[in-house]
């Protein structure tokens, strides 16, 4: 047996060896290959438990392949805003291709460290090599809802068709006004507030204030008359009066606001009317504050007017940001989310099952995959325009080269020493 079991250890290392350049290989062949984790071959001794201290036969040696997924290459920066990679640890999710269309639970869910995702001609965002990326869609604000996020049942395909076009409706504006505190009764001025709507077009609402009291000691009181100029509009879509304080402990400043049309939140000091499309809070002040609505001994001065909202945007871009929304950026200067793009993390990267185009499919030796929002939890941050490069270094895999095929030579010396050594039994019958 001893003879044999030679034979044997030295055909096992030369097994081994063979699959220890097979990782090296790939590993030199994909040193330039973005997001690709190198290889490594392990080998662990096989012992015959037969010997004894008067009588020993070989047991061998055999070899694992495992990819270093949790290893992380240099990022490299790019001037593609939709090149993503994750600074720390975590994996991005995605599916394939040819079977994004499919339901979630009939689909691929796959995993991947980087990617260089662009708009295909039906405005899927996905890699050359056929990975398509995947994430949640959000509303206006980025709120993505209820989310499943143990696996993949909320994913969506990222596509950015529909997202061409974006109105942007004004919700809330803010007014800082000055009426003069000599007015007589019937005097009245006027502003005007331009807003946008929710399909993007602009109106104008008008406010007129007149003097209702006489001026004079004590609470002077001021009629609001909101007018809104969309044919749609309901005039008028507001109506307040609001009172003065002259003498009390706060001179010139806003005593109590009464509403006929609309509504008044005194903890916020903003009035609520009715406009094209949808409402608008806007601020005039608190109880007691001079900050908004004034009266002082002082011509009618619309001192400031600020504004949310603007025209309809025609979408210029897209980026990613740190917490993993991808958001369309439009010609107006707005910034909308689109889709978060959550992290994936699973207990054992390492037991994840290689896949083609660098990426990983969950298994049972990885444990179950929970998404995570970027930079929380254990995951790492997104991030747009780079790249994670290979982990392979070079210099490291040409000396590895070079020990297996020395390995690889002492083994095959080893199975030619043992047909030697059979070849001079076999002559002992002659």
């Amino acid at each position: 047996m001893g003879i044999s079991s030679s034979l044997n250890a030295g055909v096992a290392g030369l097994n081994v060896n063979a699959q220890r350049l097979s990782g090296i290989s790939d590993n030199i062949a994909n040193s330039q290959t973005y997001g690709y984790k190198r290889a490594e071959t392990e080998f662990s001794s096989l012992v015959n438990f037969g010997n004894s201290a008067g009588s020993y036969n070989a047991g061998g040696v055999r070899a694992t392949t495992t990819r270093q997924v949790t290893q992380q290459g240099s990022p490299t920066s790019t001037n593609n805003s939709t090149d993503i990679s994750i600074n720390g640890q975590g994996l991005i999710p995605v599916t394939t291709v040819a079977e994004r269309s499919e339901s979630p639970t009939t689909r691929p869910f796959l995993l991947t460290s980087t990617g260089s995702f662009s708009k295909d001609e039906d405005g899927f965002l996905r890699t050359s090599g056929g990975l398509q990326l995947l994430g949640w869609g959000t509303d206006t604000n980025g709120d993505v809802g209820a989310v499943s996020r143990e696996g993949a049942a909320s994913l969506v395909p990222v596509n950015l068709s529909g997202f061409d076009f974006s109105p942007n409706p004004t919700t809330e504006a803010e007014i800082a006004v000055n009426v003069p505190s000599n007015a007589t009764i019937g005097d009245t001025h006027s502003m005007t507030i331009e807003y946008f709507d929710a399909i993007g077009g602009n109106h104008n609402m008008d406010i007129e204030f007149e003097s209702v009291t006489p001026a004079g000691p004590g609470i002077t009181t001021w009629a609001l008359t909101l007018t809104d100029s969309s044919p749609d509009a309901v005039n008028p879509v507001g109506s307040f009066e609001v009172d003065f304080d002259t003498t009390g402990a706060a001179p010139g400043a806003i005593n109590a606001v009464r509403a006929t049309t609309g509504a008044y939140d005194p903890a916020t000091g903003r009035i609520n009317v009715g406009a094209s499309s949808s409402s608008i809070d806007i601020e005039i002040g608190t109880i007691g504050s001079t900050s908004n609505l004034t009266q002082f001994a002082s011509d009618f001065s619309p001192v400031n007017i600020t504004k949310n909202g603007s025209s309809l945007g025609f979408l210029e871009t897209v980026e990613f940001n740190d917490r993993g929304f991808l958001e369309g950026i439009y010609d107006t200067g707005l910034r909308r989310p689109l889709f978060q793009i959550p992290i994936a993390n699973v207990s054992n990267p390492e037991g994840l099952t290689p896949e083609d185009n660098q990426a990983f499919r969950i298994s049972s030796a990885s444990g179950p995959v929970y998404l995570w929002d970027s930079g929380t939890g254990p995951t790492g941050t997104l991030s747009g325009y780079t790249l994670e490069t290979s982990t392979t270094d070079i210099t490291e895999e040409l000396t590895q080269l070079i020990e297996t095929q020395r390995a690889y030579s002492s083994n095959a010396k080893i199975v030619q020493t043992v047909d030697e050594m059979l070849q001079e039994t076999t002559n002992l019958k002659r």
